[in-house]
């Protein structure tokens, strides 16, 4: 019986690692989520490209802004580098958000 726990256990860690992965991968996208959301209020609002950015990096730090504008909506794309563990390159994530522009 221990020979066999003994087997099973290295398979056990890497399948928790990457369960770990995973949630930290889902907790990523949640903030940047969240960070899209913000800097898409704010670009409608009228404040700075540059102010948003800073507010999607406050809340996720190495995140990028991507902006979209049409005549009644901005978006803001947010997106980072994830690095699970045992994948050879990190993964990209992102979300995306848009708010009106508030007649502007």
């Amino acid at each position: 019986m221990t020979a066999e726990v003994a087997i099973a256990m290295p398979a056990v860690a890497l399948v928790l690692a990457l369960c770990l992965g995973g949630v930290h991968a889902v907790g990523q996208q949640v903030r940047l989520q969240d960070a899209a959301s913000v800097a898409a209020r704010a670009l409608g609002r009228g404040e700075a490209e540059s102010s948003a950015r800073a507010l999607v990096a406050a809340t996720v730090p190495g995140a990028t802004l991507e902006t979209d504008r049409s005549v009644e909506l901005v978006c803001a794309t947010a997106s980072a580098n994830v690095r699970l563990v045992g994948a050879p390159t990190p993964i990209e994530i992102g979300a995306r958000a848009c708010a009106p522009t508030a007649g502007r």
